[in-house]
């Protein structure tokens, strides 16, 4: 890949090579999360960004995480998890507690129908996985490739300016 290439025209920059790589990462990810996503909410009644917001209270340990622990985590305001974890409340998933290290505080955790959820849901999730994701990939290049992904994914992150 040529990482030099001189773009001096439209044409150039829609031909450079690390546009087109880029584009393609790109593409691939929005497609295998609606395909994933798609199964998520036909199979378990769930939207993909649910069953993020599943995952991430799933791995807490504890009485449960604040409104901003899992916007960081999502990369979402703390008003657009407000919003979710409201509907998910509804759906019977969360239930909110109050803060034992903070009178004013509320934290979030799942509920019996968001523990069997995330779990029935992760289930299906990992098949699709290794049918659109794994898959098509040759077998030796796997580990490597998901070993890749985890580095740019913790490039990233550590790119993003932290919520106060």
């Amino acid at each position: 890949m040529d990482e030099q290439a001189e773009i001096t025209s439209p044409k150039d920059a829609a031909d450079n090579a690390l546009v087109l790589a880029f584009g393609r990462l790109q593409g691939a990810a929005n497609r295998l999360e609606y395909i994933l996503g798609r199964a998520l909410e036909r199979e378990c009644g769930i939207s993909h960004l649910m069953f993020e917001v599943l995952l991430i209270l799933g791995r807490a340990e504890g009485p449960g995480l604040s409104m901003r622990a899992i916007a960081q985590e999502q990369v979402l305001t703390t008003g657009g998890v407000t919003r979710l974890v409201d509907r998910m409340e509804k759906a019977g998933l969360v239930t909110r507690a109050e803060d034992p290290d903070d009178r004013r505080g509320r934290l979030v955790r799942l509920t019996p129908l968001g523990e069997e959820t995330v779990v029935r849901a992760s289930r299906l999730h990992v098949e699709n996985i290794r049918r659109h994701f794994l898959a098509p990939l040759p077998p030796e290049d796997r580990d490597r490739f998901a070993e890749d992904l985890r580095i740019l994914s913790h490039s990233a992150r550590d790119e993003l300016p932290r919520l106060p």
